[in-house]
Parts: C-alpha cells; sequence; structure tokens
C-alpha cells in the first residue's frame, strides 16, 4: 500500500510504503507524483517504507519504469526504513536517478524530512 504523506511544501512530496507493493498501487502513486511534477518542476521525494515487503513483478517493473521515466526529476530522494535490504536499496538506485539519494533510519524520519525540503 502506498499512502500520502504531507509535508507541509509543495516542492517535497511523501509516501509511506507497507506491505507487498502491487500494481495497482502505482496506479494511484504515479498520476500523483506526475501532478507534483508537472506544477513544480523538480521535487524532492520522502519514501518511508514501513514494515515493508517488497514489490510484486508487475509493481517492480512499475517502479523502474517510473525511474527511468523521470531521471532527472527529482532534486533529493530520501529513503526512511529499519531493514539492512532497504539502505542497500538506496543505494542500488542512486545510478538511476540524477538525484542525491539517502538514506535515513526509521527513528531518523524528522530529520529526512528536513534534509528533503533542505533545510539540512
Amino acid at each position: 500500500m502506498i499512502e500520502r504523506i504531507e509535508t507541509g511544501s509543495s516542492a517535497v512530496i511523501g509516501f509511506k510504503l507497507s506491505g507487498k507493493l502491487h500494481d495497482e498501487d502505482y496506479k494511484t502513486f504515479v498520476p500523483e507524483l506526475e501532478a507534483a511534477l508537472a506544477a513544480e518542476g523538480k521535487i524532492s521525494l520522502l519514501a518511508h517504507f514501513h514494515d515493508f515487503h517488497g514489490w510484486d513483478l508487475q509493481a517492480a517493473w512499475d517502479d523502474f519504469k517510473l525511474g527511468i521515466a523521470h531521471y532527472s526529476n527529482f532534486e533529493r530522494i530520501a529513503l526512511v526504513g529499519d531493514k539492512a535490504w532497504e539502505h542497500w536499496m538506496a543505494k542500488l538506485c542512486r545510478p538511476f536517478t540524477r538525484a542525491e539519494v539517502r538514506y535515513f533510519d526509521a527513528s531518523e524520519i524528522d530529520t529526512a524530512m528536513r534534509w528533503a525540503k533542505g533545510e539540512t
């Protein structure tokens, strides 16, 4: 499931990702993300992984296509989680974006939000 997180800034879009993601999740998520990009140009993204179990095959493909389509549309990407593989995932996605990507532990979500906003 993908749920919107209020960030207090139109230049930062936030989402909480939980459970296992499916194609249907991306059918809601992608239009919201693209609307923010259309309104702001470049934006920053905060993705909070909470009790996250990964993607099914179609959702993984959706995620890959999203990354390719928006390679240079993000300023910063803050990934927030509590699992070693989520931290590894932050390193893995760096070659697929021009954004500055940083991983934060779940206990640092406030710091991640400030960083995504460019406040730190």
